[in-house]
């Protein structure tokens, strides 16, 4: 009796420090994610740069509320801009009514009138999308969207016609010395709610109602049959899911001081959909990366080209084709080399196919903008840059160098693709037969 004892408490112990391991891992993160968040602003510290990050705090909590319905719960909705974009026209006359001395409201809480705006209309859209699932709660979003977008030039009082909602964030009583009117400012703010709100929604992953959504999503009869309102579940998460998109839409009706119909369009709710399929809905980091991508892609590449949505498409089809996980599992994929030291097998194979990557790369860019400058731009004539480098795009020594790409960079990648295919064969049978 007294080993099984000794043994038992053994166990209790070492389930004891793993998981005071797991508490201080997690602490660790979102300190690092803190401190990252303090320190982009002073090494990106341009105009630019401020606002890109801005943007990405935003499409970062819109996102993982997205999430919550796609990754979580199994729900995918093609209008969640409804929800965001309505909480930013109730923040927007929010703000304007602290500017006419209407609602004692700080500054720094406008992204709770957004959350919550968005909350009352989860609530009432959500009762009607929610009593079904699969396509047809998807079919069922679909209209919603369009019902709203078509509704935003019907009532101008709310939506403000075609111009919009015009704010003004500087109103109110200065705080401290913050005004918001310098864009350090309203970064700073937008960083701390994007913080909070992902420290808020990690935690209710943790939630019975977060174990009984991923329940509802794997196995929604089961889920009914031991008793749970599978109908109700997804309620409470489409309510929740539509706050924390609010907030988003609230603090962009702060960073961007104007609301319109395009707040609420299939434009938003398709952004949405795809920067949470890139980075990847199984993960809970998945969406963060994936907002990050997608706004480099809709904000800084489209300052460069007019192709980007071009490349945007061309990279989700590559994703759903080849990591239908997203980024975040590809990244994951990597963990268990990690931890048996087999990641620098991979490696060689790894800067193989990058190199090929890139050779592709190049060849698919320089395409594509040969092909948008004869096509689309051709009135300016024939001369453009690319990189720094000035041509003729009429001439044909520009395609001759393009097909010289194309060549070479279509055989590096087979030999690529087989390469890494071989070594991650033989890393896994390292790792499972437990060679040295």
């Amino acid at each position: 009796m007294k080993p099984f004892i000794q043994a038992t408490a053994g166990a209790v112990m070492q389930r004891h420090g793993l998981l005071r391991s797991a508490r201080l891992l997690r602490w660790v993160i979102w300190g690092i994610t803190a401190l990252v968040m303090l320190a982009m602003p002073l090494v990106f510290s341009s105009g630019f740069a401020i606002a890109l990050l801005s943007q990405m705090g935003i499409m970062i909590i819109f996102a993982l509320s997205y999430n919550m319905l796609l990754g979580q719960t199994g729900m995918l909705s093609f209008g969640h801009a409804v929800y965001s974009g309505l909480g930013a026209f109730v923040a927007a006359h929010v703000l304007n009514m602290i500017g006419a001395g209407k609602f004692p409201l700080p500054v720094s809480l406008l992204p709770l009138a957004g959350g919550f705006g968005g909350m009352l209309f989860g609530m009432l859209f959500g009762y009607v999308t929610t009593r079904k699932s699969g396509t047809t709660f998807a079919m069922i979003t679909l209209g919603i969207g369009e019902m709203v977008a078509a509704s935003s030039l019907m009532f101008p009082a709310f939506f403000g016609g075609e111009g919009g909602v015009p704010t003004n964030r500087t109103v109110g009583h200065a705080v401290l010395g913050i005004t918001y009117g310098p864009a350090i400012q309203v970064y700073y703010l937008i960083a701390f709610w994007c913080l909070v709100s992902m420290i808020a929604m990690y935690a209710w992953t943790h939630t019975p109602l977060g174990r009984i959504a991923n329940a509802v999503r794997d196995n929604p009869e089961r889920a009914g049959f031991v008793g749970y309102n599978t109908q109700r579940v997804r309620f409470l998460v489409m309510v929740l899911s539509a706050f924390f998109a609010g907030i988003a839409g609230g603090l962009s009706a702060i960073d961007f001081e104007i609301v319109t119909a395009e707040n609420v369009g299939a434009a938003q709710s398709g952004g949405v959909l795809l920067a949470t399929f890139i980075g990847g809905g199984a993960f809970f980091f998945g969406p963060v990366i994936g907002s990050v991508l997608f706004v480099l892609f809709a904000v800084a590449l489209s300052s460069l080209t007019p192709a980007w949505l071009l490349y945007l498409g061309l990279f989700f089809v590559l994703m759903v084709m080849y990591v239908p996980g997203g980024v975040s599992s590809l990244l994951m994929k990597q963990m268990p080399l990690i931890a048996a030291r087999r990641l620098h097998r991979m490696l060689p194979s790894y800067a193989t196919a990058l190199g090929a990557g890139l050779i592709v790369l190049a060849a698919l860019v320089l395409t594509v903008e040969l092909v948008y400058k004869l096509q689309i731009d051709s009135d300016n004539g024939t001369a453009m840059a690319l990189l720094g480098l000035n041509f003729d795009a009429g001439s044909w020594k520009p395609w001759a160098v393009a097909v010289a790409l194309w060549v070479p960079g279509a055989l590096a990648s087979r030999f690529a693709a087989a390469r890494v295919r071989e070594a991650w064969d033989r890393v896994q049978r390292e790792i499972t037969g437990g060679n040295a």
